[in-house]
């Protein structure tokens, strides 16, 4: 695992709680503080984050992914107060239908905020003019951060942002900001740590209420419009907001005043110096190792439960470990460690977080098997499982793992690459089944019923849909949490459950000839769904980031 001229520095939070572990993650730093601590350390909170910060300034593998039914980052909880709950997964689609409303995001060149330009929310982007707007009416801010591709800002969008009634409360009792957290990664960092670090888990769209001089009061990620399983609406939310604005303002600021101490108090520790004992590396590197051995899926590969994301860090940190372990004589824990990362490289090739027909990952799986994914695709994880699956190949020389880096490859090239050579962002999860349709669903450009197969495959659709385990009734059955709600009954995400070998062999033929039989059948089906509606792509290009 490369650090160049950087240092890896361990973290470890450490609470006097026993529902609450010990939380160890790799940091990788600059000779400048990171952008938290700039923040805790800093006495004017407001002129940090007015100021424009590049991306290539920010630290990097700040935290760990995790899974949530959401577009999900790290959960590690480092503090017991938990005031508001991740929504479970519901059904959705988002809506292009335009209204009378334009507000201030129409004159912005983001694509997540000209999504926004017509909501009846009477957004702003982030910057003084807002600041200035609370301040003069003093009342809080709702910040609101998501990205293009995101399935659940849509969700979000069309439940609460488009709604007239909710639209209302929040122009009403609130100034209202939206920023793309890939135009804007400084705010995300600071208000995303602080959820976080709050709430034990954080993800997009991102929540936060923020006093007028922007100090966080509460927050969290995806609300529903209304109450439901016993959890806070968005309307609920903003009501008890405003009450607590009005009559408890003081409580308030204590809490998120407290919130930014313990963060600075974790930090200060590691902030102190700079240089570090010589064995905290490695012991460290052997406690994270063995905390994620723990958690390793035997079955299905992955470490923990579902959802799942790839997690390429933690697997190249696992891979960088055996390595350690391999070169001080201890074979047999290496090779342990080893097996853990290749499985699970294996299991998520052949999962439908992969994409068989079109090549490239999706974002992450609801289910325990890989399965059924959330659909985005977004382009940071493209780049890194690139490497993981190439460093698997430079380990084993098994072609199995260059080849899955090479279709990533040639995903990038052929749909993410622009003609000036720039490298565009994300693609969407959600898309039209028709042409013309207005009502997107997720995943529609990618799943396929058991009919079209065979319309397509003819001869060959038998060997194809054995191989990628087809039903005329739909294939999202392999878990109860592929789909709960049942928005993909009748359909099929494709997954690899038998060996090509043993397929071959039982079907009386040379292999070669039986996985030439299923990429021609692969591109059969490419070229059909290439004629669907493609999902929303956000084209603004990644060196966009560094330069504005």
């Amino acid at each position: 695992m490369a650090t160049s001229a950087a240092c890896v520095r361990i973290s470890s939070f450490h609470y006097n709680n026993n529902n609450f572990s010990k939380l160890c993650f790799f940091r990788t730093l600059d000779n400048s503080s990171s952008m938290l601590e700039r923040l805790l350390c800093s006495s004017s909170l407001h002129h940090f984050l007015s100021h424009k910060t590049k991306l290539s300034s920010l630290p990097r593998n700040y935290l760990y992914p995790f899974r949530r039914p959401l577009a999900v980052i790290s959960h590690r909880p480092i503090h017991p107060y938990k005031v508001v709950a991740m929504a479970e997964r519901t059904p959705a689609s988002t809506s292009h239908s335009r209204n009378k409303h334009t507000n201030r995001l129409a004159a912005e060149h983001s694509p997540y905020l000209l999504q926004h330009a017509h909501n009846p929310v009477d957004w702003f982007a982030w910057g003084e003019e807002a600041f200035a707007e609370a301040r003069k009416r003093d009342v809080p801010i709702f910040l609101s951060i998501g990205y293009s591709t995101c399935h659940w800002c849509h969700v979000m969008e069309v439940e609460s942002f488009e709604d007239e009634g909710v639209a209302k409360l929040l122009n009403d009792w609130f100034v209202s900001i939206k920023v793309d957290r890939e135009e804007r990664p400084d705010v995300d960092k600071v208000y995303m740590t602080y959820v976080q670090a709050l709430y034990g888990g954080g993800g997009w769209p991102l929540s936060v209420f923020l006093s007028p001089d922007l100090k966080p009061l509460m927050g969290g990620t995806y609300f529903p419009p209304e109450d439901k399983y016993g959890r806070p609406g968005f309307k609920t939310i903003l009501r008890k907001v405003k009450d607590a604005w009005d009559k408890k303002r003081d409580m308030l600021a204590q809490s998120g005043a407290f919130a930014i101490e313990q963060l600075s108090e974790a930090l200060s520790a590691s902030a102190s110096s700079n240089k570090l004992p010589d064995e905290l590396p490695q012991n460290a590197l052997r406690l994270c190792a063995e905390q994620l051995s723990k958690s390793y899926d035997s079955r299905f590969g992955g470490f923990g439960s579902a959802p799942k994301f790839p997690r390429p860090v933690e697997i190249q940190m696992m891979l960088y470990h055996s390595k350690k372990l391999e070169d001080t004589g201890k074979s047999g824990e290496a090779s342990e460690g080893q097996k853990m990362v290749l499985f699970t490289l294996q299991c998520m090739a052949k999962g439908g977080i992969h994409d068989h027909v079109g090549g490239g990952f999706h974002r992450y799986s609801v289910d325990e098997r890989w399965h059924v994914p959330h659909f985005e695709k977004m382009l940071y994880d493209q780049g890194q499982l690139a490497n993981v699956y190439l460093d698997a190949f430079s380990l084993t020389k098994d072609v199995f793992y260059s080849y899955i880096c090479r279709d990533i490859l040639d995903y990038l090239r052929r749909d993410m690459i622009g003609p000036g050579g720039e490298i565009f962002s994300a693609e969407d999860a959600d898309s039209a089944e028709t042409e013309g349709a207005t009502r997107k669903k997720e995943g529609a450009f990618y799943v396929w019923t058991s009919k079209e197969v065979e319309d397509i495959l003819g001869e060959h659709a038998i060997l194809f849909k054995e191989h990628y385990y087809l039903k005329p009734t739909g294939n999202c059955d392999l878990s109860r949490m592929s789909d709960p709600h049942n928005e993909f009954k009748g359909k099929n995400v494709l997954i690899e459950l038998n060996d090509s070998s043993a397929s071959a062999s039982k079907l009386g033929m040379p292999l070669e000839k039986y996985l030439n039989i299923l990429g021609e059948c692969r591109r059969k089906l490419f070229d059909v769904r290439s004629k669907r509606p493609r999902p929303h792509l956000d084209d603004k290009p990644s060196y966009w980031l560094y330069t504005h």
